[in-house]
């Protein structure tokens, strides 16, 4: 094989977009991704003419323009704002906790009466000093809006009890008293019309990809083939984990096509009770406010990591965090390795911040 300015290991959006800006700089690079297909887990899979986020439902959203215009030269997106809904029991509600919330929950309509409600709540259990989630949450938001939509799905999130869970988990619960069901703050926000795969694909013009292909056996047989790597795997995989394992959650899906127009009237629907086993059902289409004759839902579960599973969310906390910190102490000596993503930094990563993270090393890397 030729040999290449840098090999880039992973086809997300971090390892695309260094490949982008690399090639705009005439270096030649080699992605490769261990998967069938680029994208990472954005990557959409084209089911009865829907795309379905295969890992997970996937809205950008950003307040940086930089980073709007920046993904905005690689599609178009759509107008399409979250606005999540959680079913407990026989009750529907709007999230983020806002007035249509508290209106359904307590039957009242004004900021001040929501309010008055939850202080009370709060000042009845009387915590000062959370020793746990369960306690934390409580303290923030009251018993009726714990109980009724964080308490299930959180312990079916992270498939512990709450009172058994560390506080740091949730450092702040936003209430909003206002009838505003945007989940989200930022000025920018939408999908891409025609899903996700486009921006990857238009990132990596000019590189030479290689899909199927885990880079442990790839380098074996190819050493030197790049003057540099762009690592986006698990940091303490690339080191054999000689330090110790790092921890994530993963999550299951259950995809089902069903032989309806429209299933449950909105993109994403929580499910907060704990005797319902997945966490939430997104359906797909209306993300591109589809109107095919069918649909597609994806359930999703949480479950615990092991080496060999696919990991998601990174368990932040003192134990990691510190191990982390070792394996960056090796990392940051590394003279040919730049390491990045959230598997290669052990952080989660919103879409825009990847983004930003990629263009900060690429600054580093060339702008010298």
């Amino acid at each position: 094989m030729k040999r290449y300015d840098y090999l880039i290991v992973g086809a997300g959006l971090f390892g695309a977009t260094f490949a982008s800006e690399a090639t705009k700089r005439g270096k030649s690079c080699l992605v490769i991704d261990k998967r069938n297909h680029i994208g990472g887990n954005i990557y959409c899979e084209s089911i009865e003419g829907i795309n379905v986020h295969k890992y997970g439902a996937h809205i950008f959203h950003t307040s940086n323009k930089e980073v709007w215009d920046y993904v905005n030269q690689f599609c178009e997106f759509n107008n399409y704002i979250n606005s999540p809904v959680a079913i407990y029991k026989d009750e529907l509600y709007n999230l983020p906790f806002n007035m249509n919330t508290f209106s359904k929950m307590w039957g009242i309509k004004k900021p001040s009466e929501a309010k008055a409600i939850i202080s009370e709540q709060i000042k009845e259990l009387n915590i000062t000093e959370p020793k746990n989630l369960e306690e934390q949450a409580l303290s923030l938001v009251g018993r009726d809006v714990y109980e009724k939509l964080i308490k299930g799905y959180t312990e079916k999130q992270w498939q512990r009890k709450c009172a058994d869970l560390p506080s740091f988990i949730i450092k702040r619960l936003p209430l909003r008293f206002t009838y505003d069901n945007n989940y989200f703050n930022d000025r920018y926000q939408g999908i891409p019309i025609g899903g996700y795969n486009q921006i990857i694909e238009k990132m990596l013009k000019g590189s030479d990809v290689l899909l199927n292909t885990d880079y442990f056996e790839f380098i074996k047989e190819n050493e030197g083939i790049a003057i540099k790597t762009v690592f986006t795997g698990q940091i303490d995989a690339f080191y054999d984990y000689r330090l110790g394992v790092l921890e994530y959650r993963s999550v299951r899906f259950e995809t089902e096509t069903l032989d309806e127009e429209n299933h449950q009237g909105n993109a994403v629907v929580n499910y907060t009770e704990a005797e319902v086993p997945y966490t939430r059902i997104i359906e797909h289409k209306h993300f591109e406010f589809g109107t095919q004759p069918k649909t597609v839902i994806s359930r999703e579960y949480s479950s615990e990591w092991k080496i060999g599973d696919e990991p998601y969310y990174p368990i932040n906390n003192e134990r990691n965090n510190t191990l982390y910190e070792e394996y960056k102490a090796l990392a940051d000596k590394e003279q040919n390795v730049i390491f990045g993503g959230r598997l290669g930094q052990y952080k989660y990563y919103d879409m825009d911040k990847v983004i930003i993270s990629a263009l900060e090393a690429v600054k580093k890397e060339f702008d010298k």
